[in-house]
């Protein structure tokens, strides 16, 4: 991997990092979330005027992505309401892997060599240690259950992506009309849940939302320039950098409590999803 290609990845665990922080910080994560999901559909629906809607073929794993996300951001929402982004972030990006790999096991028969098996054991004690982070046992714990149910959700909807990718052909329909409808269901529910606190909160949060979703659409856009120009395991396992940046922006600038033990176990995390990409070479 040159340098380019490696300055361009930390660039996008960067923004990824950093747009989960924006929606953690202030406010409240269920109407940031939603408001990230319209910016990112706002930004992507022009574009879906020249590129053309993906083949029939492709439509029913987009729609099981879009439907994933809409768990995606309730799950998450909840987990920032219920804990800190140095806790949730690690557990959620962190077990989204080794779930990936058990679901591709399961539905398309990919196995793991055995250094994979290993390093998914090792992200398993790093999640376990970063969950006792705390005054007892599991400290935390509430947020925990849905960072964890959210991994297994990222799990989905990275398998629903990969084969609708394949289905389409071409990945650019695919990845355009994704995100033109992704963030849509779950602004509907935050509007029909929380109509006036939402249209309160847009004269407020538009512009970190605005600049929230911007990041994410660039980590995005990042991390596939990079894959289209240095092995896919390679640049996967260099992006979950963003597991230790995201624990470190929680303890550092949001001052949450924990800070060496927890940066200390994301970075254990992610240790093991690296060994676990590149065991994916061999």
């Amino acid at each position: 991997m040159d340098a380019t290609v490696f300055a361009v990845v930390i660039t996008a665990a960067v923004l990824h990092a950093s747009w989960n922080a924006l929606v953690k910080t202030g406010g409240e994560p269920e109407l940031r979330l939603a408001l990230v999901g319209l910016a990112i559909s706002a930004m992507t629906i022009p574009f879906c005027l020249f590129v053309p809607p993906p083949p029939a073929a492709a439509w029913p794993w987009l729609l099981g992505s879009v439907a994933s996300h809409l768990a995606y951001y309730e799950l998450l929402a909840r987990a920032y309401r219920l804990g800190d982004l140095s806790q949730v972030y690690p557990v959620t990006r962190g077990l989204a892997p080794p779930a990936a790999a058990l679901l591709a096991w399961i539905i398309i028969g990919e196995t793991l060599e055995p250094a994979g098996i290993v390093s998914v054991v090792v992200i398993g004690f790093g999640i376990v240690a970063l969950a006792a982070t705390g005054p007892g046992l599991m400290a935390g714990r509430h947020a925990l259950v849905p960072a964890v149910m959210n991994a297994c959700v990222i799990a989905i909807y990275s398998i629903c992506d990969g084969m609708g990718a394949r289905a389409a052909g071409d990945a650019l329909p695919y990845v355009v009309w994704l995100f033109a409808l992704d963030g849509l269901p779950f602004a509907a529910l935050v509007l029909l849940r929380r109509r006036n606190a939402l249209l309160h909160a847009v004269p407020v949060l538009w512009k970190p939302v605005t600049m929230a979703g911007a990041m994410s659409l660039t980590a995005y856009g990042l991390v596939i320039w990079a894959m289209a120009r240095a092995p896919i395991a390679y640049v996967s396992a260099l992006r979950e950098t963003s597991v230790v940046l995201a624990a470190w922006m929680g303890t550092r600038l949001l001052r949450e409590p924990f800070g060496g033990r927890r940066i200390a176990c994301a970075a254990l995390v992610a240790l093991g999803v690296a060994a676990l990409q590149l065991s994916r070479t061999h």
